[in-house]
């Protein structure tokens, strides 16, 4: 076992370098506290991931976060002292379209008004906290409605089934700031945001750096990397999904460990195309929700414009379709031969799994994590509040309030 002297200790270390991460980093160096971010993978920001095609003049999609909103408070005040929030730009407006039947229509083709009418007086008098997405909104919007528009578009924003998912979790109402725009992105996309939070002050990254396990030390913990390398911290904060957290958590907290393990874990694939504007007879569009295609969604580069280029972000269940055939099953909802993509790329997400009881499952982690490490250890992620950027910093906030106090 390697020995360790005082100066290998760090005060607090953060595994994982998506957004959840390097928030926990952020707010821990608000309160004083220095913190290392070990990253496995060989860029910051997880689901944060703009992607731009060589020889294409620099055009990017994004192939996972898509939007940024004025009610994003605590990603607003990260982006405030970081210089980025004075670089956002709007989004031009467009409208989604629905893909079924193999055909593109509008969202109110598939709309039932009158049982939409009838339905909504009972959304009021639901408990959301309690019940799933298909329960609540099933009976608020009613059966029809659900089946054939608004579980589609569910399904679409959290890139899954969305029927068990908490109904809670899948909107929070939050405050707007006016004075900032209602829905923004910046120049590059949203990967400027997670880059620039990396190379703040208080925040050191190290990317390539893959956790093979965590235990107690004497006075903190102990993370060995496949490197070989081990390191030593006061405080950990985990910023992982929930299976490995669950892996990770076995030797310092086993009962945290037993709650994770029961959230599950959805794969995506996400394909990302590239179109000489010249090659595409499409009207602006924001995207696609699919109601009985083989993809969940399809995203537009649409809100910003390019002199040359169009981008489109198709997610697909992970390891359903290889790579021609989603490519095939996007040109044919985008009514283009396959020949005339100009560039393509393959990413693969990995989303939280929330059921509905999920909330019990969190304070059970919560209460076990209290007891196993008091204030030294936190455990932060997509999988707590909701899958937003904005409930990732929540839950990053909390937790680092909880470990450092207020500041």
């Amino acid at each position: 076992m390697n020995q360790l002297t005082s100066s290998d200790v760090h005060s607090h270390i953060v595994i994982g370098g998506g957004i959840s991460g390097l928030g926990a980093a952020f707010f821990a160096s608000r309160a004083g506290t220095p913190s290392l971010v070990l990253e496995q993978d060989d860029r910051v920001g997880g689901c944060m991931n703009t992607r731009s095609f060589a020889g294409l003049e620099d055009f990017w999609v994004e192939a996972g976060s898509h939007s940024c909103f004025n009610s994003y408070g605590h990603l607003l005040t990260i982006m405030e002292e970081i210089g980025t929030l004075g670089q956002i730009q709007a989004k031009a407006k467009a409208s989604y379209r629905l893909w079924r039947s193999s055909k593109r229509v509008s969202i109110l083709s598939a709309l039932h008004p009158l049982e939409l009418i009838a339905s909504l007086p009972r959304l009021r008098k639901l408990d959301k906290e309690a019940l799933s997405v298909r329960e609540y909104y099933g009976q608020g919007l009613g059966r029809k409605n659900y089946n054939d528009l608004f579980g589609p578009a569910f399904r679409s924003v959290i890139c899954q089934t969305a029927d068990d998912y908490p109904a809670a979790a899948l909107f929070r109402k939050k405050p707007r700031r006016k004075d900032v725009l209602r829905s923004f992105t910046l120049p590059s996309g949203l990967a400027e945001i997670p880059q620039a939070l990396a190379q703040s002050k208080g925040i050191e990254v190290r990317l390539g750096a893959v956790v093979d396990a965590l235990s107690p030390d004497a006075g903190g913990y102990r993370i060995e990397l496949t490197s070989g390398e081990t390191l030593r911290a006061e405080r950990v904060t985990l910023a992982v999904p929930p299976d490995v957290a669950t892996r990770l958590l076995q030797q310092v907290a086993p009962a945290a460990a037993r709650a994770t393990g029961r959230i599950g874990v959805a794969e995506i694939d996400s394909l990302l195309l590239a179109f000489d504007r010249k090659d595409l007879n499409l009207p602006r569009m924001a995207g696609l929700i699919s109601v009985d295609g083989p993809f969940l969604s399809a995203v537009s580069r649409d809100f910003l414009d390019h002199p040359r280029y169009r981008g489109f972000a198709f997610h697909f269940p992970g390891g359903r379709l290889e790579a021609e055939g989603q490519i095939a099953a996007a040109c044919q909802a985008l009514d283009v031969a396959p020949a005339k993509v100009a560039a393509v790329r393959h990413e693969r997400n990995r989303l939280p799994s929330l059921r509905k009881g999920h909330w019990d499952l969190v304070v059970e982690l919560d209460q076990a994590l209290a007891s196993a490490s008091g204030s030294s250890m936190a455990v932060t992620g997509n999988w707590f509040l909701g899958v937003s950027i904005e409930d990732c910093l929540t839950r990053s906030h909390s937790e680092m309030t909880r470990l450092f106090g207020r500041f």
